[in-house]
């Protein structure tokens, strides 16, 4: 049996009642913080059941850093990574072989490299899976609109992280033109000077100007809030929405019926698994940053593997190759928390042909 741990924390404060119960939403919010603030890291659940298509079975750990992305933002590095390192020792207590870092706790300081270096297990953020996810999906919802992406103009929000950085490397060139979009001028240019031999690259400091004009996009800022409004988009935009909290405000799901919206790094994990914990998604799936620690595990990869911000695009192919041989596949798409179904995609297509004709 393969063992594996995986490190989630609440988003927001909303989600703190999801582990400690009701009791924590007739608290005082501040006091509720600050008790989370001080607490050591938790167990949440034990997870059961994978099995992989060549037979190998697997158990795992969720484990929690109690801290809000928000308080990891606002609070000194050093004691969120403290936090974090407890909470990957917790899984290794466990009998954790590797130990996968959730949401915010892969983004904080260096994205994992610290971390790795101050535990006894290896560690991975998962991001390698999550861009080849986010990248199938994004190729799988264009060919189901008839969105031709050789030919559009392709946008990377945040496009300097780790995920950004390779989803970048890989789209360049084959998409028409692609735009690199990231509040940081130096960084932006430095990535394009690495890929533009590929295609046509173009950089973009201000958002809300090019998100207008862009046919998908790729957005995996490491933003507290949505920084994607309804009137940023165009009719038909594709958007792979990969970062935890979203980029893109529910009022876009409101208000927009001819955009097509989906959460990246959704995937169904092989087995009877039961995960014994509602993170919102339906039974035997995961996101792919969990998957890809449950990979590492049945592989017997037991090595650090996705660390830092330049993430290899040779490994990207090899993830895809090792989901594919141990029975993880893509669970169709996902928008706001419920399934994409096949009939509504139908349904987009055509108000978008409508509204464009119109036009």
């Amino acid at each position: 049996m393969e063992k594996f741990g995986f490190v989630i924390h609440p988003i927001t404060f909303s989600d703190i009642s999801r582990k400690f119960g009701p009791l924590a939403n007739f608290l005082p919010e501040k006091l509720v913080l600050s008790t989370m603030k001080k607490i050591g890291p938790q167990e949440v659940s034990h997870i059961t059941g994978i099995k992989s298509a060549t037979g190998k079975e697997a158990e795992g750990w969720f484990t929690a850093c109690t801290l809000t992305t928000e308080q990891m933002v606002k609070l000194p590095e050093k004691f969120v990574v403290k936090k974090i390192i407890d909470a990957v020792n917790l899984a290794a207590q466990q009998g954790a072989k590797i130990v996968g870092l959730g949401a915010y706790t892969a983004v904080v300081g260096d994205a994992g490299i610290t971390i790795a270096k101050n535990v006894d297990v290896p560690v991975t953020t998962g991001n390698t899976y999550t861009v080849a996810t986010a990248l199938l999906g994004l190729r799988w919802a264009a060919d189901k609109l008839g969105t031709d992406l050789s030919q559009c103009r392709v946008g990377v929000m945040g496009a300097y992280g780790s995920i950004g950085k390779a989803c970048s490397k890989v789209l360049a060139g084959s998409v028409g033109e692609l735009a690199l979009i990231g509040r940081k001028q130096h960084e932006l240019e430095q990535l394009k000077e690495a890929i533009s031999s590929k295609g046509q690259v173009s950089l973009h400091t201000d958002a809300h100007e090019v998100l207008p004009t862009l046919d998908a996009l790729v957005t995996v800022t490491s933003a507290v809030d949505s920084v994607i409004e309804p009137e940023d988009l165009k009719t038909g935009a594709i958007v792979c929405d990969v970062a935890r909290p979203r980029d893109v405000s529910k009022r876009v799901a409101e208000v927009r019926d001819d955009v097509l919206v989906f959460e990246g790094g959704a995937v169904l994990v092989p087995g009877d698994v039961d995960f014994n914990f509602n993170f919102g998604f339906p039974p035997k799936t995961s996101y792919a940053c969990m998957a890809e620690t449950m990979i590492l595990a049945l592989e017997g990869r037991y090595e650090n593997y996705s660390l830092g911000r330049d993430l290899e695009v040779a490994k990207v192919e090899e993830m895809i190759k090792l989901a594919e041989k141990h029975g993880f596949e893509l669970a169709g798409l996902r928008s706001f928390e419920r399934a994409v179904k096949e009939e509504e995609i139908n349904q987009l297509k055509e108000r978008i042909a409508k509204k464009r004709t119109s036009a």
